[in-house]
């Protein structure tokens, strides 16, 4: 038997047209899509935690994943950014848990709080049995509205002696300047300026020997990985990264032993960073800050600090140029 045409229905345009009526009648067959979750405790919070210690700053992101989920980024005073997979809420309540890193390896940490409006309260608990209260407030958009206008250089580094600089974390001082270069000798203290800056250029040459860490932290806050990164593929943790947040589009590094040049540009959160003449990130937002951060408070100014707490590292040529 020969398949005969629908009467008045031109047999080539009958499928698309049954496909789209079938597709109408599913959809409205289905039940309507319920919103992303609404909570306040949705956005980016700075988080101030109550230790002892130099580091005390924290901060966490959270986003809709679905239709009922919440999910996030959380960094907790050192190590880096790390993923939150579900973040329970009740009313004003929340809680998640994280696996451990470098700062809680005895096993997981658990986060709870309570939101009031633009400022949070809770505990952090460890594995080991350690617990620190923190407080938080709600990270600000740090949005310019102007074009930036520069002021005049400023050499931190004048290749002489440390003037302009101050040691801050533990550890044994191990700074020194040598024909015109400031070097790090090994693992102890960070060196951190007397000033404070908000909107900046920064040049600064560097050289880290085999397998080498440390980096430079931008008003205190924000880490630009300086590390003697293996392989060819750039990473979030590796030279020319924001630790643990943003993504080198390469990896533009010399290798160790060799002088190399860093050229960053913070305006905001806006930030582009320029590693031996290559543009690695270009005017990316950073999220909040990263492990190890001096404080949280985002809004505010903050010096140049110079990681020392991983091993050698040295620096010549360090000047900023701040915006007006």
């Amino acid at each position: 038997m020969t398949d005969r045409p629908i009467p008045g229905l031109n047999s080539r345009r009958a499928l698309p047209f049954a496909a789209a009526a079938f597709l109408v009648s599913v959809a409205l067959a289905l039940p309507p899509v319920a919103a992303e979750p609404k909570s306040q405790l949705v956005g980016r919070w700075d988080l101030t935690i109550d230790t002892p210690g130099p580091y005390r700053a924290g901060w966490l992101e959270v986003r809709p994943s679905g239709r009922t989920t919440l999910v996030g980024s959380f960094v907790n005073m050192v190590g880096s950014a790390r993923p939150v997979s579900r973040i329970d809420t009740a009313e004003d309540a929340f809680r998640f848990t994280v696996p451990p890193q470098w700062d809680d390896a005895e096993g997981a940490t658990t986060v709870t709080g309570r939101v009031h409006g633009d400022t949070m309260v809770g505990t952090i608990d460890y594995g080991d049995g350690k617990s620190f209260a923190y407080r938080g407030e709600r990270a600000p958009s740090l949005r310019r509205t102007t074009p930036a206008q520069w002021d005049r250089p400023v050499t931190l580094f004048n290749g002489r002696d440390l003037s302009g600089w101050k040691a801050y974390g533990p550890g044994a001082d191990n700074w020194t300047v040598d024909r015109g270069v400031l070097r790090n000798r090994g693992r102890g203290t960070n060196l951190v300026t007397q000033r404070n800056f908000l909107d900046f250029r920064l040049h600064a040459g560097f050289r880290y020997p085999k397998g080498g860490n440390s980096g430079i932290y931008l008003r205190g806050r924000y880490e630009v990985q300086l590390e003697d990164t293996p392989g060819s593929e750039p990473g979030v943790l590796g030279i020319g990264a924001i630790y643990g947040h943003l993504v080198p589009n390469e990896l533009a590094a010399l290798g160790s032993d060799r002088w190399q040049s860093l050229d960053i540009t913070l305006l905001g959160r806006r930030v582009t960073v320029v590693l031996n003449g290559r543009t690695v990130i270009a005017d990316q937002l950073i999220p909040g800050p990263t492990g190890g951060a001096m404080d949280s408070h985002e809004g505010l100014s903050g010096p140049i600090y110079l990681q020392g707490d991983h091993g050698p590292v040295e620096f010549r040529e360090i000047v900023i140029t701040p915006a007006k």
